[in-house]
């Protein structure tokens, strides 16, 4: 049984995460709101930490176990790297992070990730859990409000949409998921993983992105609007008129009685 358990309350994580595979490498995403249950522990935290200059990864669960596991993965690869003279895989990370942390199930670690790298394969994505789970894919979303980002994300997601799409689209997803789930906000981060490497490409704020998004048309004018109405006709009693018609002249045939 866990310390907290025994002499410290149940405290809810949430989060919002993605990361998508597409023609032109991997997108990762994620908000940047700590929460302690209702409490903002931090409003700007970092959740897509890079793990090596070709590997990034987006962490979701409890923040210490995830920083503690990254260090380690970040460790390993690069001494990986030194004795074999070549970057190590994607693949072979993933299965690295979920072999050691598979170790330690049941001692309650709470850690979720998705890892976006690209290798002598190509473009690459794995979801790693810490009791083990490894799976690959083209889309993950991790955290309380994916619900949320996973709707935006499987109807806007192809896999040949150019690079601006893609970014349009991942930061569709997580400001989306902020506005509706209570334990996501802040700001919303991007990153590229290219052939070349790693890019972080931009910091936004979540309810401005929300806001332009949901920007609806402008109101008619007042006046546009009551010209738009037409006037009533005025009753006329019979025989002020003379009989006129609408342009002002008699009936054809009709001759002027005196």
């Amino acid at each position: 049984m866990a310390l907290q358990d025994i002499h410290g309350p149940q405290l809810a994580h949430g989060t919002t995460t993605l990361a998508f595979r597409f023609r032109n490498g991997v997108i990762a995403a994620a908000d940047t709101r700590s929460s302690c249950g209702s409490y903002v522990a931090c409003p700007a935290s970092r959740k897509v930490i890079p793990v090596h200059q070709h590997l990034l990864g987006t962490t979701s669960g409890t923040s210490a176990d995830c920083a503690t596991w990254y260090r380690v993965l970040q460790r390993e690869l690069r001494l990986r790297a030194l004795r074999e003279g070549q970057l190590p895989s994607v693949a072979g990370a993933a299965k690295l992070l979920s072999a050691m942390m598979s170790r330690y199930r049941g001692l309650d670690l709470c850690v979720a990730t998705a890892l976006c790298g690209w290798d002598r394969s190509g473009p690459a994505l794995f979801y790693v859990y810490s009791d083990g789970t490894c799976l690959q894919g083209d889309i993950f979303s991790v955290g309380s409000g994916s619900p949320y980002a996973y709707g935006v994300l499987d109807r806007g997601y192809r896999y040949d949409m150019t690079t601006q799409e893609a970014y349009a689209l991942a930061r569709r997803a997580v400001a989306h998921a902020t506005h509706r789930d209570a334990y996501s906000g802040g700001s919303v981060d991007l990153f590229h993983v290219r052939e070349s490497g790693w890019e972080y490409v931009s910091r936004n704020d979540a309810w401005v992105l929300y806001s332009e998004l949901q920007k609806l048309p402008e109101p008619e004018k007042e006046e546009e609007a009551s010209e738009a109405v037409s006037e009533p006709a005025t009753p006329q009693k019979a025989g002020e008129s003379g009989d006129l018609t609408a342009g002002g002249s008699r009936m054809p045939g009709e001759t002027e009685v005196l």
